[in-house]
């Protein structure tokens, strides 16, 4: 596997990562686990998945803490002589979030000052956490720069900005270094395509597979910057061991910097996927209402990752699609 940037100033540490059983934890848990880091992962598989872990478990620097960060004395001992924390537990989706905003603000809200407070009490070096670009809200500029944003338009936004005030204050109260990193549209390998709030590519990829009609929400003129699974762990990482003093306390756009509409996607999933079906390519897309909540176009600005933490994405969003591609066709069959 390629050594991504910054990896060799990370070795021997403990990290804990909570949401550690998830998507995006479990592929976090992989990398830091490959370069000998101790690894604890804190979840109460609400949403995470056991089969994400199971080839950690049998891995003498892995350990597993099945617990919920509403819960503050399990935060307490998940952070025990950690030296650093990658925050991704929360309760995902913005229809989750309409359809039941108070279980939503428990998790995001409550969970994240749990983790936050253990941290701090623990003396954990630095605290990178899982923002998002729903933050970004009805602001209508493009690219997204991070000092612009508009008012929220979910109550999952509303959380996940709240996350970002939060961080910002006990930065400045108490001296705990913390990073955000505002994910646009993660995919990629261990993205569940099941349950009500799957998200878009797994679901549309598993419909696809089944020969069923993909559904898009709108007119699918509305566009996404995607982004590879590969690039979010990069990110992660560089935000663990930059020593930039600059570059903490703030958050980042976490994306590869480039838009693609919903009809595009179907296209591309549809080229990949009849490589190994050829019948897939004639599968015809149904079109439903505008789904409440969303934004009509997204797109980050990397500038400031790429300044002040080196970033520069591996993987295109094509390129990360036709991996994922792969990687369902052989696990969804």
């Amino acid at each position: 596997m390629e050594r991504p940037m910054g990896m060799d100033h990370l070795n021997n540490s403990k990290i804990l990562v909570s949401g550690g059983a998830g998507f995006i934890g479990s592929n976090l848990c992989e990398e830091l686990l490959q370069h000998n880091n101790e690894v604890i992962c804190l979840d109460n598989f609400s949403t995470g998945k056991s089969e994400n872990i199971i080839p950690f478990l049998g891995n003498k620097n892995f350990r597993l803490i099945v617990g919920d960060i509403r819960d503050l004395d399990t935060c307490k001992k998940a952070v025990e002589d950690v030296d650093y924390v990658l925050h991704e537990a929360a309760l995902g989706s913005v229809p989750r979030s309409i359809k039941d905003p108070i279980s939503v603000n428990d998790v995001n809200v409550s969970g994240f000052l749990n983790m936050l407070v253990a941290s701090k009490e623990a003396g954990v070096k630095r605290f990178i956490y899982a923002a998002s670009s729903s933050a970004y809200g009805d602001s209508a500029s493009l690219p997204k720069v991070e000092d612009v944003i508009g008012k929220p338009l979910s109550p999952y936004a509303i959380t996940k900005y709240v996350n970002e005030l939060y961080a910002d204050v006990f930065s400045r109260i108490y001296g705990i270094d913390c990073i955000g990193l505002r994910y646009f549209n993660v995919f990629g390998r261990r993205q569940d395509p099941n349950g009500a709030y799957a998200a878009v590519i797994p679901l549309f990829v598993k419909k696809l597979i089944n020969h069923e009609s993909p559904v898009i929400n709108g007119d699918g003129e509305n566009s996404r910057d995607f982004t590879y699974i590969k690039n979010v762990v990069q990110m992660n990482l560089l935000a663990l061991v930059t020593t930039n003093k600059a570059a903490l306390n703030t958050v980042y756009n976490t994306a590869f910097g480039e838009r693609t509409t919903l009809n595009q996607l179907v296209k591309y999933l549809k080229e990949y996927l009849s490589e190994y079906d050829p019948g897939i390519a004639n599968i015809e897309v149904v079109y439903g209402p505008d789904r409440p909540g969303d934004i009509p176009h997204s797109l980050a600005s990397m500038e400031k990752a790429e300044s002040l933490l080196d970033y520069s994405p591996r993987y295109a969003m094509r390129e990360g699609l036709k991996e994922a591609v792969n990687w369902y066709w052989n696990n969804l069959k």
